[in-house]
């Protein structure tokens, strides 16, 4: 423990609350909270510009090709209407979860990518509504032509719009406060989070008193709150919403719990009712149902992929499918399916290591096509027919490397709470290479708030990353575990410590 914690005299003192010039402050809160309002609508309406033109574009495209060959005529306004105000729904929404609006954090390239992959979903799903309407597969080049026409409105907005924004508003003043993490000024380029925002200080919790928060802390308008203990980050977040200032906090293990407790009121009191990961049984009833269609449908779709792939792999030796036993809920165990995409004695010394990556000399040729692709999950269609793993879910890890977790990171069996996936929210938004304590956190997250819009939501932005390398970056070489620890690094244990004390 610190020698000098200072936070352990705020709740005494009260100082940041009962000094005399409360009121100025609060009216400085007010103002600017009213800037910052009238900012965010200035820009939502340049964001509303670009969904409104590409709209336009499809509107054009559908009156003059498509309405017409409705089967059922006349096809009224209304339906129209509807045509247009669906495929606005798809893309705005699949933009959204794709982050294609993050002016402020995103680059041009990848504004562009994400509101790029959005436009062609959406043109997909819109044409395989009005073949159902039409009853026969219409022209197929005015779809294609839309969608050349969006690609470029998207870049002209993406390039004009990211501009603009950085010209007319200024970096945000920002100041980093950490505990119980290394690394954090590397951590802060590597993120680009200097060039996204304006860090004037970056400083260790210890360092946080009064007369820090009454002076230095006030010039900040974002901050970013890295690791720190329940008490002192309390203390911090209160200040911060009592002065309109925004902040970022990396939650902890019992902090994500808490967040999917259920709001209760009993004798007269607010209560939060925390317990096991324990849905409705009609959601799982329907995601029960929509992974047996769904998985259903792709093997049949899929099968002469599946039948190529097989033939490919075993021409270049050994077999074609691989099985290797994985955890799924309640630490059950299972036999996973892939496609082989190692030699067949990768793991000839008997140790279990994850893949350092694309430069892995166990990679065969072929695998390390299918791999880049994510071609060698296709066989998991099967675990999810025959109810060994979900469509969305934490993903499966293997006992031996799971063990080795649990050594510092007992809560890593939290993870197995509900059934296995094959893809969820530490496959969207990590990487392959996610610390044990990083991944566990994220799981969390989707196991604290499980409901089917959250799970189609991370199926549509499991699409984004199929096509992005760094999620599928391996470990480091001489690691065989996500762990830092075989490196030498104490990060992870820290983490841990930080969550026992």
């Amino acid at each position: 423990m610190k020698d000098k914690k200072v936070f352990n005299q705020l709740p005494v003192r009260k100082k940041n609350y009962e000094d005399k010039n409360a009121k100025s402050k609060l009216g400085t809160g007010i103002r600017n909270g009213k800037v910052e309002n009238e900012n965010r609508v200035l820009v939502r309406f340049v964001k509303l510009l670009d969904v409104l033109v590409i709209v336009i574009v499809y509107g054009i495209i559908w009156m003059h090709c498509y309405s017409s060959l409705v089967y059922m005529q006349p096809f009224y306004r209304v339906g129209n209407i509807v045509m247009i105000f669906l495929y606005a729904l798809f893309f705005y929404y699949l933009a959204h979860i794709y982050q294609g609006f993050y002016l402020h954090i995103s680059r041009i390239s990848e504004i562009i990518y994400s509101q790029t992959l959005a436009a062609v979903i959406s043109n997909f799903l819109i044409y395989f509504i009005s073949v159902l309407l039409i009853r026969r597969l219409p022209n197929l080049l005015p779809m294609l032509l839309c969608l050349a026409l969006d690609i470029v409105i998207i870049a002209i907005w993406s390039t004009v719009a990211h501009k603009w924004f950085f010209r007319h508003y200024a970096r945000k003043k920002t100041i980093v406060i950490y505990d119980e993490l290394d690394g954090v000024d590397e951590l802060i380029k590597e993120n680009g989070l200097d060039s996204r925002y304006k860090v004037i200080n970056v400083v260790p919790i210890d360092k946080v008193d009064d007369r820090y928060m009454n002076n230095k802390l006030k010039e900040a308008q974002l901050v970013f709150l890295c690791s720190i203990h329940s008490h002192e980050r309390n203390q911090i977040v209160k200040f911060c919403v009592a002065n309109n200032i925004r902040a970022f906090v990396i939650p902890r293990i019992g902090d994500v719990i808490i967040s999917g407790a259920e709001q209760l009121h009993l004798m007269h009191l607010p209560m939060l009712l925390v317990g096991r990961y324990d849905p409705k049984p009609e959601y799982l009833a329907i995601k029960r149902f929509c992974d047996i269609v769904l998985s259903g449908m792709a093997l049949v779709i899929l099968s002469p992929l599946m039948i190529i792939l097989s033939i490919i792999i075993r021409s270049d030796g050994g077999t074609a499918f691989y099985k290797q036993v994985r955890l799924t809920k309640d630490g059950r165990e299972f036999n996973v399916l892939k496609f082989r995409s190692m030699r067949m004695d990768a793991e000839k010394d008997g140790v279990a290591r994850l893949s350092t990556g694309e430069n892995d000399p166990r990679i065969t040729k072929v695998g390390r096509f299918i791999r880049a692709c994510r071609m060698d999950e296709l066989p998991q269609l099967i675990n999810i027919l025959k109810g060994d793993m979900s469509i969305v879910g934490p993903r499966p890890e293997r006992p031996e490397i799971a063990k080795e977790y649990e050594k510092k990171l007992p809560e890593f069996k939290l993870r197995l709470q509900c059934k296995c996936g094959l893809t969820g929210y530490a496959q969207v938004y990590g990487k392959y290479n996610s610390t044990p304590y990083d991944k566990l956190l994220m799981d969390l997250m989707y196991i604290s708030k499980p409901s089917l819009a959250e799970d189609l939501k991370i199926i549509f932005a499991t699409v984004k990353i199929l096509f992005m390398k760094e999620s599928t970056e391996g470990v480091a070489e001489g690691q065989t575990t996500a762990s830092a620890e075989s490196l030498g690094n104490t990060e992870v244990p820290k983490q841990q410590d930080a969550e026992k004390r």
